[in-house]
């Protein structure tokens, strides 16, 4: 296994289509630290409260205003991080669904059904729970802070643990959180508030149909959807109800997208003027036209998701989990029915409403709606969903006060606590099964999106190992791109390692960057025409510098090939059908840059080192292995 420092290096893209790095692979670098930094803000929060809790409760009631001409709006420092900075904790985790829905596995319609049956399931099933537990003791009214599970916290947990549990859960629990976090607001909205001034409600809600229009029209400046959602948000909180929920619809309508290949070549052009000339003028044009080919919700993303994971949810935590805990506090508060049915909720409702609806739902649909992870997983994913902190610290201030409140403080950490070690215990034990049912309770048997559009076909493609292997690599490359010889020799050793794994070439000639790239593409087919295409792609991608028609001959001579019939195959182009065909395969499957991989089907997000290409493989070939029958006994 490679760290990350060694893999670094293989992160690089010569682009055509889209940015260098996936958004995916930054997301889940963040959320490991993310949970550390989250995990310390708590811990900063309980030694300042039990150290002197009346400075820190002080000092987050402080009032802090704003003034608008006659009009002011102040609130206490705590208001301001609850319904304030996590507004934009909510619009990152709205970015990130989105972004899911239009370019992930959630672009399938089928898979959206089963997340938001799960996560309504999820909420309800721990409301239940906790109903029965205060039944008659006049607490029910905090029936919400049972239901909610704690993105940050639950996706650091994913994090934490690693290869214990396999990447396609994280896009489960992402989806079933996310419609955790919409349900929840809107019992925030509308069951925890007192009165609603009906003209402010409609006020916000007709600015966000402007924000919806302005969306639709494709408008792009950034200031006017600032703006806009700043005016929703005071105009929701002079209605009564709490204005959180604007930060999460607003990333839900920020559509993402791969850049076209058009954009981004006109976007080259920009800048090679600007590079001619360089004026004011032209600057601000390049700068427009290389925004431009990249979707808002790639760059609120890379803007937003730092600050939402480093700041805003650590500064939630200082500003809410402060209890004290002392003996005669946690004797009292695991006394309290409110501490115990927030506990159960989360911690016991939680694992069986995630695991009995997604049953349920598989079964009813005959296997047509099911996980995209196997059952270990998704009773993992059940009982990483007891994570609730954020939102149930949320609901428990608006719900209760005094000693209630830190019964449902001390009760919501409790459960963090306690989601964990479950968490930990279940992945221990899946990874104590034999080696075939650990990976079935891991990966499940459901199909997986394929993103190659244009299936391997052994007639056409260019092919190194086995044809009938059960893992293929296809690679999309440009001769002319460096990142594509950088990632060659890591491919010789990915054959030389896994013996049953076939590797396929495309063509993929980024011309607006590289001169030499399709005179190096016609020369691998020029080669071919004489049944040496890999030895030509050996020398070509071993080469530094612009390909030159000179250099292609002295290559085929080298080779020992026909040098006459070499030039005449390049001088009539007759390789340029092919590399158009491979050019249209591209384009169809979304491939931005080069080098581009596809393992089974499924693109390769993230560096293309050793370690992190032979992992893909061996998930691959797991995968595979289910659709094998069993051997006899």
């Amino acid at each position: 296994m490679t760290d990350s420092s060694s893999a670094a290096g293989y992160t690089g893209q010569t682009e055509s289509d889209g940015p260098a790095r996936s958004p995916w692979l930054t997301f889940l670098r963040t959320e490991t630290g993310s949970a550390a930094v989250l995990l310390v803000a708590v811990l900063a929060a309980l030694a300042w409260a039990n150290a002197d809790l009346s400075s820190y409760e002080r000092f987050w009631r402080t009032h802090v205003g704003l003034s608008f001409g006659s009009r002011s709006l102040s609130l206490e420092v705590r208001e301001w991080v609850n319904s304030g900075l996590m507004s934009v904790f909510f619009f990152v985790v709205g970015l990130e669904a989105r972004r899911e829905r239009d370019l992930g596995e959630l672009r399938d319609a089928r898979r959206i059904a089963l997340p938001v049956l799960v996560g309504l399931s999820g909420m309800l099933v721990p409301v239940a729970i906790y109903l029965l537990v205060n039944a008659g003791h006049g607490t029910t009214h905090g029936w919400g802070a049972a239901m909610s599970t704690d993105t940050a916290f639950a996706l650091g947990m994913l994090a934490l643990l690693g290869r214990r549990l396999p990447k396609g859960l994280r896009t489960f629990i992402l989806a079933v959180t996310v419609v955790d976090d919409l349900v929840a607001l809107g019992v925030i909205a509308f069951a925890y508030t007192e009165s609603v001034a009906p003209v402010a409600l409609l006020v916000a809600v007709g600015i966000l149909g402007v924000i919806a229009l302005l969306r639709y029209e494709g408008v792009r400046r950034g200031g006017w959807y600032a703006v806009l959602a700043a005016a929703a948000w005071v105009a929701l909180w002079e209605s009564g109800v709490d204005p959180v929920v604007i930060g999460l619809v607003v990333g839900l309508l920020t559509y993402a997208y791969p850049a076209a290949r058009g954009d981004l070549e006109r976007a080259t052009g920009l800048f090679r003027r600007f590079r001619e000339q360089p004026t004011p003028e032209l600057e601000r044009s390049a700068r427009i036209g290389l925004a431009s080919a990249i979707s808002p919700n790639d760059r609120l993303l890379r803007i937003y998701l730092p600050w939402s994971s480093y700041v805003i949810v650590p500064v939630f935590a200082l500003a809410n989990a402060g209890i004290r805990i002392n003996a005669d506090e946690l004797s009292q508060a695991f006394s309290s029915r409110v501490t115990l049915g927030i506990v159960c909720g989360l911690v016991v409702g939680k694992p069986v409403a995630v695991l009995t609806a997604s049953w349920l739902t598989t079964r009813f649909s005959h296997g047509r709606l099911r996980p995209p992870v196997g059952w270990g997983a998704v009773a993992a994913g059940g009982t990483i969903a007891g994570a609730g902190f954020t939102v149930s610290l949320l609901i428990a201030t608006l719900a209760f006060d005094g000693e209630q409140l830190e019964n449902a403080k001390i009760g919501t950490l409790t459960a963090l606590i306690c989601s964990f070690a479950v968490t930990w215990a279940v992945s221990t034990v899946i990874g104590l099964l034999p080696k075939r049912r650990r990976i079935r309770a891991l990966l499940g048997t459901a199909d997986s999106i394929v993103d190659l559009v244009v299936p391997v076909d052994s007639e056409r493609d260019k092919i190194r190992g086995p044809l009938e292997a059960p893992v293929t690599v296809v690679e999309y490359g440009d001769f002319d791109c460096p990142y594509c010889g950088k990632a060659e020799p890591v491919i010789r050793e990915l054959l030389a390692d896994f013996g049953d794994v076939r590797y396929v070439w495309r063509h993929l000639p980024l011309t607006d960057v590289h001169p030499g790239a399709m005179l190096g593409a016609e020369a691998s087919e020029a080669a071919h025409d004489q049944g040496a295409f890999w030895d030509m792609h050996d020398l070509l991608l071993a080469r530094e510098g612009t390909l030159l028609f000179t250099d292609a001959l002295r290559l085929a001579d080298d080779l020992g090939l026909d040098t006459e019939r070499f030039e005449r195959h390049l001088r009539r182009h007759k390789g340029a059908g092919r590399i158009a065909d491979d050019t249209d395969s591209a384009d169809l499957s979304g491939v931005s840059g080069t080098p581009t991989f596809f393992v089974n089907g499924r693109r390769h997000h993230g560096a293309y080192d050793i370690g992190n290409l032979s992992a893909a493989v061996r998930t691959a070939r797991q995968q595979a292995a289910l659709d094998e029958p069993e051997p006899e006994p």
